[in-house]
């Protein structure tokens, strides 16, 4: 599957915002508070109209999970059939994607990490071994490790290291038996997204 492969620190500068919750941004924002390049320092004195910051908003949250544009509108067009807001529909879809919920948890530094976690099959949905990434997974689903010394030791080091999970009432994680139980669909206030939803919704209702 294609990916993004540029110099995701220029990214980060560029947006004014660690879209990757990888804490190694954080310190690049502190260094390098301004954008890239020559131009960067006089940034915030360009004058940006409302489609250009609707564009930037919409990429922030692409890269944040990691989407190419064909599957980030694919989503938003699957939010717009949903009942209820189609911003809080969006990141909710987003958000239960396999690699998301393993980053959330702890299963990898970055999404990417706990993404090939997944790929490589490492994880299993209700008793099934899964290796596909965006993967929806659904309330009441039950999320393990495959049986396997090379699994368990992989995701077990990725927990220590990663002590990521904040006791977020839509999942429940037992570290013991490296499991992940998916209670109900998250809310919009249990969803840290770095960018404006309602403005991503604006640019693709236009």
């Amino acid at each position: 599957m294609a990916k993004f492969t540029g110099p995701k620190g220029k990214l980060v500068r560029r947006f004014g915002v660690n879209i990757y919750g990888n804490p190694k941004y954080d310190r690049l924002l502190e260094r390098r508070s301004h954008g890239p390049g020559q131009h960067g320092p006089n940034q915030a004195r360009r004058k940006v109209s409302d489609y250009g910051q609707q564009l930037v908003e919409k990429q922030k949250l692409r890269h944040t999970y990691g989407l190419l544009e064909k599957q980030f509108r694919r989503t938003f067009r699957k939010a717009q059939q949903m009942r209820g807001v189609t911003g809080d529909n969006l990141l909710s879809l987003l958000e239960t994607r396999l690699d998301s919920i393993a980053f959330r948890v702890g299963f990898g530094c970055t999404l990417m990490q706990a993404r090939q976690l997944v790929n490589h099959g490492h994880l299993k949905v209700n008793g099934r071994r899964v290796d596909i990434a965006s993967f929806r997974v659904r309330v009441g689903d039950l999320i393990t490790v495959r049986d396997s010394s090379t699994s368990r030791e992989l995701a077990s080091r990725y927990l220590v290291e990663n002590p990521r999970f904040d006791g977020a009432e839509w999942l429940t994680i037992d570290r013991k038996e490296l499991s992940v139980m998916v209670n109900r669909l998250p809310q919009r206030d249990e969803i840290q997204a770095a960018a404006n939803e309602q403005m991503i919704v604006e640019l693709y209702s236009k």
